[in-house]
């Protein structure tokens, strides 16, 4: 089976930057150790703003600068890009919540079930699976909840349920999909 795991946003911003939590800390070792195992290609978002951030719709609705490209908060945590050495796909970059271009990689692609992790699960995990599930209705779709956190933990526990909603399968705990 062909496989593909979407690592969400990973970046300096929402892990320890202008955004960062202490939940998106500590799903970085869970991250890293899922991409390691992952059976299968691995592909890269990246949150990506210019300097006129502020002036856009997101930036006036979340008035804090971050993941601006070429800056360091922009990028992608270097020892989560390295757990994927040798079976990364690509890095996509995204001026928004959702990537078409991730939906085109997998249909393209041929993959036969997704699998996402990363941040923030309430914004850029929901969106990117919801974009999939219309896209490739018929391939399975599922969420590592151990390998996601939101801006809170209840906007976390509320994306999780949404997607549930939606035929997303939803992973819990590092035994989850133990069969790889």
């Amino acid at each position: 089976m062909k496989r593909l795991l979407v690592v969400v946003d990973l970046q300096k911003d929402f892990v320890d930057g202008a955004l960062g939590t202490p939940e998106a800390q500590a799903i970085v070792p869970a991250v890293i150790r899922r991409i390691r195992e992952f059976p299968g290609d691995v592909v890269y978002t990246r949150d990506t703003h210019g300097e006129d951030y502020l002036n856009t719709q997101e930036g006036r609705h979340l008035p804090v600068v971050h993941c601006v490209r070429n800056t360091p908060g922009w990028e992608i945590l270097p020892e989560v890009l390295q757990a994927g050495a040798g079976k990364t796909a690509a890095v996509l970059d995204k001026p928004t919540f959702g990537s078409l271009a991730l939906c085109d990689l997998a249909a393209s692609g041929g993959y036969e079930a997704i699998e996402l992790v990363g941040l923030c699960t309430d914004i850029c995990v929901i969106s990117n699976a919801l974009c999939l599930k219309a896209r490739l209705w018929e391939v399975p779709l599922s969420v590592r909840a151990d390998c996601c956190a939101g801006v809170t933990p209840e906007s976390h526990a509320n994306a999780l349920a949404a997607m549930a909603m939606c035929q997303i399968e939803i992973q819990n705990g590092p035994d989850a999909g133990a069969e790889g």
